[in-house]
């Protein structure tokens, strides 16, 4: 087909297609296709596809396609992409691609990538990635550029940056800590550990006083370590802490509020499952709802870390 195709339903082309197909049901290519194709449903293309195929369902190439793919729910490559994807559901490219994927649930290549993902959800690259990820999940098997997300993930190797709540490989160690401190009385905490950067997730109870009603407290932290003598180690991190006081509002405290806090840590391990950790720091806690400082202390804390 050379020119244009204009259809109620369906656009069929027995071989090859170059130009505009447009139509309200889908269009169906058994050869490559060149142009524009526009479609309520499905556009359908055997072979490769080169230029622009909107649809408001499903986007398939059976081979290889170069130019925009937008879908509202699906774009499938059988091959290689080259350029831009855009879907409301879902990217799936069974070999590499070169450009831009972006979708509200997934992306996902069978080989590599060279280029964007952005997903509302999740990012999968079956070999490596060369580029950015954005979602917040964020998986490769190898990879060099960034990894923007709550959780990333790299198998084997990764070059670049990963910035994230928790940054996982397969040597990461889960660790649980448990101690007592100043800012939160008990705590305990899932720390992500790699050879020299981690990240910390917890749950603290009592930042308020024993005296007063039950108060507690969500934190992150992130930061760096290394070994200074044999067992002993030395880290540093800076983390934010979300703080609820519950019932002590009726008693004249804030509802809640937010602390900005920076540790020193000082951390010997007595076997690979078993440490003592020591920390000094410093917390300055705000009000969510008005530009203003509540309390500046000290963080003093000790406790275990198994695993």
């Amino acid at each position: 087909m050379y020119g244009i195709q204009l259809a109620g339903f369906v656009n069929q082309a027995a071989l090859n297609a170059y130009g505009l197909q447009l139509s309200s049901l889908s269009n169906i290519t058994a050869g490559d296709f060149s142009g524009v194709g526009i479609t309520g449903f499905l556009n359908l293309m055997a072979g490769d596809s080169k230029g622009i195929t909107i649809s408001g369902l499903t986007n398939v190439n059976g081979s290889s396609h170069y130019g925009l793919n937008m879908a509202g729910l699906l774009n499938i490559t059988g091959n290689k992409g080259v350029g831009v994807d855009i879907a409301g559901l879902g990217n799936v490219s069974a070999g590499e691609h070169r450009g831009v994927m972006i979708s509200v649930l997934s992306n996902v290549t069978g080989e590599s990538l060279y280029g964007i993902q952005i997903a509302g959800l999740m990012n999968i690259n079956a070999v490596d990635m060369h580029g950015v990820q954005i979602s917040p999940f964020n998986v490769t098997v190898k990879g060099k550029g960034l990894q923007l997300g709550l959780v990333n993930f790299y198998a084997e190797d990764f070059k670049g940056l990963q910035l994230g709540l928790v940054n996982a490989n397969p040597s990461t160690k889960v660790q649980w800590m448990i101690y007592g401190g100043s800012s939160t009385k008990i705590n305990t905490a899932a720390r992500f550990k790699n050879d020299l950067f981690y990240t910390i997730l917890g749950v603290g109870t009592h930042y308020l006083d024993f005296k007063d009603k039950f108060s507690g407290a969500l934190f992150y932290r992130a930061g760096l370590g290394f070994p200074i003598y044999k067992n002993l180690s030395l880290s540093g991190d800076l983390g934010y802490q979300h703080i609820e006081t519950f019932k002590n509002k009726n008693e004249g405290f804030p509802k809640r509020l937010y602390a900005l806090e920076a540790r020193l840590n000082l951390e010997y391990r007595l076997n690979d499952d078993f440490a003592l950790f020591a920390t000094g720091g410093f917390s300055h806690s705000r009000h969510y709802n008005k530009s203003q400082m509540y309390k500046n202390r000290a963080i003093i804390e000790a406790g275990i870390i198994l695993f």
